[in-house]
Order: structure tokens, then C-alpha cells, then sequence
């Protein structure tokens, strides 16, 4: 009964005010290599998975950043992104700092869902604030003001396009890791991330890739991007704009490279670090299967994690009571670990 009552809360969320708009699909080699006229686009995204794959360190490398600027007025900061797109409005990086008074020994940096509004977890980051933790929270790639004048939802970060949404996962990542070297050399001697949703994703994968984050925790958790477009109640309109030039499996080749399962492995590896993740057990945008793949991906390769199970929804974790326990396990938590 609580089982289709949420699936029902879900379904209702998932299409208020609904403006989704299927694009057409796009292969996008044009966003990964400059000319790649008369390649096939098969053989090419299969070879360029299987390269990054090889030297992921390479996919996801920071390179100096030179133009950070915190506007002192608003504490907004701004830098050019490392990963320059066809959108003027999407290169340059922003993120709202929201800096503790006295103490400057821990931050964190938050990472938003996809389509994330202005102000959007500006409520969290002054949670963190009370309990002596800065947040910085990033704007995610075509979102905000880094959306394009031709957009009225961030359709350019998840798309029927496999080389741009590639590129636009890609530059999250980034962005994410250069928001984290900013804190650093602040003097910041612990960062910890939080993501939510698509930036629960962003930040694994800079989780998996930065050694200077030093906790993590991964709100909503999925394997492949590929099966939560094809499976979730939220990403309709990609899948209907993909599935009739290409297969699931195809597609979950193509975007291996922003996938966390193949991850895995390298995290293994990695000193241990507090990680934690939480997932909903009525979730049809992340539909709990995909979460408990990952869950079990971690248990096999022997990470070290802390998992939290809601008894709720996607949409529904951002509704009372349920925000309340969700903001309470993530706060909480690296408030522990960031001490």
C-alpha cells in the first residue's frame, strides 16, 4: 500500500508543470573531436570509451585555473571553465560561497539535481553553516545563468546526443574538482562533497578521481546513466529522442565513461575515505534496482561505505518529513568526518 501510494506521490511530482521537450537525436562526434567527418559513429564512441577508460585520470585532468573571482558584494565565484562549449553563457563556472564566520578548517561543496532552480539548496548551506562548516554550492552546467538563451530547461547536461552529454558530464566534473582546488588554497584543510540526483553522479566521479575530496556523500545512486534514461520516470523525453537510433546496450557502451560502476576498481584502490550513500526505496527516476547494482558493486570490490535507505521516493526525499531525515544523514555525517 505505502509502496503504490509513493509511486502515485512520484508520478505527480515527476509531471507538475511538466515542460519537457524531446530534442532530436544526435551523434555529437563534433563535441569530442574537432572534424570527425566520415568516421563512423559507432566505431568512433566505442574506441573513444574504451581510450578514456584506459586513462580516465586524462578525461577527468584539472588543468590551472588563473581567473578565479570572488565578487565580495554577493561572495558569488566565477572562473572560466577548463571545458569551452559551443554556449558563451555555459563558460564561465559560478558557484554561491556561503563562508563560516570563524571557522575556515572545513567546506563543502555542493552539487545540485538536474534542472536545480536559483536558490536551491541555499537552505543547505546555511545548515552546514550553523554547525561550523563553509558550502559553496555550484552551478551546474547549463543551468541558471550558464543556460543559453534556446533553453528553458538544462536539456544540454542529459540529451539525446551521446558526444554532448559526454562533453556537459565531463565539464561538471571539472568544474566540481576546480570548486574543490579553490577551497583548498583557501586554506581549507578538509572538503567534503554532497550531490544530489545527476550531481550525486558528478561527484562520485570526482570522488573517484581527486584525492583531496575528504568525504562524500551521494545522495541518490545509480550504476549507468544510460539505464536510468531508459528506466526513469524523469528522463521520458531523452529516452524518446534516442530510442529509435540506438539500443540501451549501445548507449551504455557509448557513456561508460560517465558511468560510475566502471569506477569501481580504480575507488578500491584509493586510501579509504568516509563515503556515504543514501538511495529511496520507492524511486522511479532512480529506480531502486539500478541503486541496489551499485550498492552490491561496492560491497564486491570491499569499499568501505556507510549506506542509508528512505522509505520514500525521488521527488518525495524533497518533500516533509523526508527532507528533514535526508538533510539530517547528510549533515550530520560530514559533520563527523570533516572535523
Amino acid at each position: 500500500m505505502l509502496k503504490r501510494w509513493m509511486h502515485k506521490r512520484e508520478r505527480y511530482f515527476a509531471f507538475l508543470n511538466d515542460n519537457r521537450v524531446v530534442h532530436p537525436f544526435g551523434w555529437g562526434m563534433e563535441f569530442i573531436k574537432d572534424n570527425p567527418k566520415g568516421k563512423n559513429p559507432h566505431d568512433f564512441f566505442r574506441e573513444y570509451s574504451k581510450n578514456v577508460l584506459a586513462d580516465s585520470e586524462e578525461f577527468f585532468h584539472l588543468p590551472e585555473i588563473n581567473d578565479y573571482k570572488l565578487q565580495t558584494a554577493n561572495n558569488v565565484l566565477t572562473w572560466t571553465s577548463a571545458i569551452q562549449t559551443t554556449s558563451i553563457e555555459n563558460n564561465i563556472a559560478r558557484a554561491q560561497l556561503f563562508p563560516h564566520k570563524e571557522n575556515k578548517k572545513s567546506a563543502v561543496v555542493i552539487l545540485p539535481h538536474w534542472n536545480a532552480k536559483a536558490g536551491s539548496y541555499f537552505d543547505l548551506c546555511k545548515v552546514f553553516n550553523r554547525v561550523g562548516i563553509s558550502a559553496l554550492r555550484l552551478t551546474l552546467p547549463y543551468h541558471e545563468e550558464r543556460m543559453p538563451p534556446e533553453l528553458r530547461r538544462a536539456d544540454y547536461l542529459v540529451a539525446p546526443n551521446v558526444g554532448r552529454t559526454l562533453q556537459s558530464l565531463r565539464q561538471s566534473v571539472i568544474d566540481t574538482r576546480a570548486a574543490i582546488r579553490w577551497l583548498k588554497h583557501q586554506g581549507y584543510e578538509k572538503v567534503g562533497i554532497v550531490g544530489t540526483s545527476i550531481g550525486s553522479c558528478v561527484g562520485f566521479f570526482a570522488f573517484a578521481h581527486d584525492l583531496q575530496i575528504d568525504a562524500a556523500v551521494f545522495n541518490h545512486v545509480s550504476g549507468y546513466v544510460a539505464d536510468v534514461i531508459w528506466q526513469g520516470l524523469s528522463t521520458y523525453h531523452v529516452k524518446e529522442g534516442l530510442k529509435d537510433n540506438i539500443t540501451l546496450d549501445e548507449l551504455r557502451e557509448f557513456w561508460l565513461p560517465i558511468s560510475p560502476m566502471v569506477y569501481m576498481e580504480k575507488l578500491s584502490k584509493m586510501p579509504p575515505r568516509p563515503q556515504r550513500y543514501i538511495y529511496t526505496l520507492y524511486d522511479l527516476t532512480f529506480p531502486v534496482n539500478l541503486s541496489r547494482d551499485m550498492m552490491r558493486a561496492l560491497r564486491e570490490h570491499g569499499i568501505k561505505h556507510d549506506a542509508v535507505k528512505i522509505p520514500c521516493g525521488h521527488y518525495t526525499l524533497g518533500e516533509k518529513p523526508w527532507v528533514y531525515l535526508d538533510g539530517w544523514k547528510i549533515v550530520s555525517y560530514l559533520r563527523k568526518n570533516l572535523r
